[in-house]
This record gives structure tokens, C-alpha cells and sequence, in this order.
């Protein structure tokens, strides 16, 4: 039987994924992902610490950072994303930078955070007053709400867990009454945006729900790291009534378009 019309596989494009080691959700980033685009993901080394503000910093480590870039540079991604919100915040502003330019410089190709793609969206979306729910305990918390008061955002109500292990296993009601605390907490202050904590904490299905019954756009740390990282190679994210992907889909400036899929395609 004759193939050749096939032509092979289609084009990949590759995103690179730096999770921590702990990192579960492999399957909710590839469903952010457009056919056209591949993810390559690897992990940072195992550490016997809970979740924590010193787990945040072990797992951000500029050493750590490096050694999993350049791993990941032998699949030749266009652009590399730490998917990690608390590693990512836990050293402010200031820190988040220097991670970017830490990655960039060992794998030569553009880099993003799961902190730094949420100020990111803020900013698209035009909010800055912001109710949070995580699965953290108070002090990882608190240091999300210095980072985002630092970056100039209002924290107007939260909602946590106090969790230290097995955050992937939260459940989406769990997730959905956090939310709905969250919110609440901000009558007096009211939010234009619900922010919904680490990469570990399984949300895809519960943005278009939230965003429903609060009125309000819902961002996460999967979906702001995943739309981020696309948009860079000039790709959309895909997520059905999701607020950022429908109103804040266009590609970063500057990103280069994306390639016809039929090129090359005999």
C-alpha cells in the first residue's frame, strides 16, 4: 500500500517543561497544548522536604535550573517554562528575573515562570485586584501575597489548605470551594480576578465553571504558564471559556508566527 502522501509526521514545535520532582499533572499541561506543538518535559532531582518555603527554594536553585535546561535543550524546544508557581515567587520580583535570565543563558532560547506568566496575564487582562485560593499553608501563601503586592496587585480575600504533600490529589470540589471562599472574603474589597495557586493542583475543568458563577475571569498556574510559553512561539493555548485564552489570546510581541502544518507535506 502505497503512504508516501502521508509524508511522514507533521512538524513539532517544542515547548520545554521544568516541573519539580514531585510534579504530577503531565496530562493537564498537554491539554493547554495545540496539536501542532510538543511538550518536553523533565524534573528537577528528588528532596526529601515537604512542601514548604524551603522546598520552593531547592527546587529554584539557579544550579538546579541549569542542569535541567540544557537537558532539555538536546530536544531543541523554542522556549522553556518553569512550572513551578512557589519556586518561582518564593524569592520576589527580583528572583523571578534572575531565574529567566538564568534559563535563557543555558539553553539559548526564551524563558518564562509560572509567577512571572501570571503577572503576565494580569496585565493582558487589565486587573490588579486579586482573591487567591491555594493549596499551601499560611507561609507559602503569604509569600505569593508579598510577591504580588510587590509587584503592585491588591489581594483582596484568600483561601488555603495548609497542605504539604500530595497536592495533586486535591479534589475539583475542594478547589471550587476554596474559590467560592475566596471570593466571599472580598465583599468589602471586591476582586476583578480569581488566582488559583501551583502547578501540582489539577484546575482545567473548574475555570470555565468559576468563571461562570463568579463573574470574573479565573487564572491558574497551569493555564497562565502554558498560555505564556505559547504565545512566545506565537502559538494559543487551548481552553474552551476560558477568560485569558478567549480575551488574551494574541502572541507576545515580537513571537514568530506559527508554521503552516501542510508545509512540507507531499
Amino acid at each position: 500500500m502505497d503512504v508516501s502522501f502521508l509524508g511522514g509526521p507533521g512538524p513539532q514545535r517544542g515547548v520545554g517543561v521544568v516541573a519539580p520532582f514531585d510534579f504530577a499533572l503531565d496530562r493537564e499541561l498537554w491539554r493547554w497544548v495545540p496539536d501542532e506543538v510538543s511538550l518536553r518535559l523533565t524534573r528537577t532531582p528528588y528532596v526529601p522536604v515537604e512542601v514548604s518555603l524551603d522546598l520552593a527554594r531547592l527546587v529554584s536553585e539557579h544550579q538546579t535550573l541549569t542542569e535541567a535546561v540544557r537537558a532539555l535543550s538536546a530536544s531543541e524546544p523554542e522556549v522553556v517554562a518553569y512550572a513551578c508557581a512557589s519556586g518561582s515567587f518564593v524569592a520576589g520580583l527580583a528572583g523571578e528575573r534572575a531565574m529567566c535570565a538564568a534559563m535563557t543563558r543555558a539553553g539559548e532560547v526564551t524563558s518564562v515562570t509560572t509567577s512571572g506568566a501570571l503577572l503576565e496575564a494580569l496585565a493582558e487582562l487589565g486587573v490588579h485586584r486579586i482573591a487567591l485560593v491555594t493549596p499551601y499553608t499560611e507561609s507559602v501563601t503569604r509569600a505569593l501575597e508579598d510577591y504580588l503586592r510587590e509587584a503592585g496587585a491588591a489581594v483582596t480575600g484568600r483561601a488555603f489548605l495548609g497542605l504539604t504533600r500530595h497536592i495533586w490529589k486535591v479534589p475539583y470540589r475542594e478547589v471550587v470551594d476554596m474559590a467560592r471562599r475566596a471570593v466571599v472574603d472580598t465583599v468589602s474589597r471586591p476582586a476583578d480576578v480569581l488566582f488559583i495557586s501551583c502547578t501540582n493542583l489539577a484546575t482545567y475543568d473548574v475555570i470555565p465553571q468559576l468563571e461562570a458563577e463568579l463573574r470574573m475571569p479565573v487564572l491558574t498556574a497551569n493555564q497562565v504558564t502554558m498560555w505564556a510559553a505559547l504565545r512566545r512561539i506565537g502559538a494559543r493555548a487551548v481552553g474552551p471559556y476560558q477568560a485569558l485564552l478567549m480575551n488574551g489570546a494574541q502572541p507576545a510581541p515580537g513571537a514568530p508566527s506559527a508554521p503552516d502544518p501542510q508545509e512540507g507535506v507531499t
